[in-house]
């Protein structure tokens, strides 16, 4: 992977350094990320037997418009099942109990882009044992979080550009203590940590790269999309469904995302359920984004 200099620290739930601001995130680096927890055991637990975080993620599979997605009750358990299987190292189980105290918000994205991509890796790449084994990474996309501030995932006004800097260090940091945590810096969950910012056209970060694994493609669709349509501070009201749809639509056409996994959210969105890959996407605008949004616009330091 190409060399990345750290702006800020990466640093561990229990206040440990792992990398410093400034370093040279390069192979050797990696290297020795990984090196450092062979010698240790990181215990990990099947994400079926963490009775609350299984209880909240079928709660929020009942809510609109997850509970049209998930619909097909046969499946619905088939998609459980898998996801109850993957082992959770206990890290992850720590950043997500964090989360759930200190940004709901957090949370709750986490296990929503763990189940939706999950069910569309299912269908897209049924064959894929990577699939299958890993459910996409779990949810884990969004551990480098932990490296930044309550306040600034929180804020509701526009950020500044060191907090911009900040939220988006949670990519590279992430990356970082997956690659620690796992003992294996070419990790699937490491992977999408790093990438599920990135897009086709290479305007994404950390790297501005237009290449990338397409199950780190599933998680980038996944994590938009349930940002689109949940609750965040930045923004007062939510991305109706089809307004949601409609933003990543817009996406595919202007070559930041793929086709494929789009049109295989659209048709699970559909009560006709048809086929994920003949599934045909509406270019029509009708839906309206909310007022008040303010992600995205930077003000100066205050």
């Amino acid at each position: 992977m190409e060399d990345l200099v750290l702006q800020h620290d990466v640093v561990t739930l229990a206040g440990e350094v792992l990398l410093p601001g400034g370093a040279r995130l390069d192979h050797q680096t990696c290297v020795e990320l990984s090196r450092r927890q062979k010698n240790r055991t990181c215990r990990s637990h099947p994400f079926g037997t963490l009775t609350d975080l299984d209880r909240d993620l079928r709660e929020f599979l009942g809510k609109p418009p997850y509970s049209n997605i998930f619909a097909d009750r046969r499946e619905t358990g088939d998609i459980l099942g898998l996801m109850g299987q993957v082992e959770l190292i206990v890290p992850v189980i720590e950043a997500l109990e964090y989360f759930r105290e200190r940004d709901f918000h957090t949370y709750r994205h986490s296990l929503m882009v763990f189940a939706l991509s999950t069910l569309l890796a299912r269908h897209l790449y049924p064959d894929d044992q990577r699939s299958r084994h890993g459910a996409l990474a779990g949810p884990s996309h969004d551990l480098g979080k932990i490296c930044v501030s309550p306040g600034i995932l929180q804020k509701c006004t526009p950020l500044t550009r060191r907090e911009v800097s900040i939220l988006r260090h949670h990519s590279v940091a992430g990356y970082a203590l997956l690659a620690h945590y796992t003992g294996d810096f070419e990790h699937l969950t490491a992977r999408v940590a790093l990438e599920h910012h990135e897009r086709h056209d290479g305007s994404g970060y950390p790297r501005g790269i237009d290449t990338f694994d397409e199950m780190v493609e599933i998680v980038i669709l996944s994590d938009v999309y349930d940002a689109l349509i949940s609750p965040r501070p930045y923004r007062p009201v939510s991305y109706d469904n089809r307004s949601a749809l409609e933003e990543l639509t817009k996406m595919a056409r202007s070559c930041q995302i793929g086709w494929d996994v789009l049109k295989a959210l659209v048709a699970f969105n559909r009560s006709s359920r048809p086929d994920i890959h003949h599934c045909e996407v509406s270019l029509e605008r009708r839906g309206l984004p909310p007022v008040g949004n303010v992600y995205g616009k930077v003000v100066e330091e205050e």
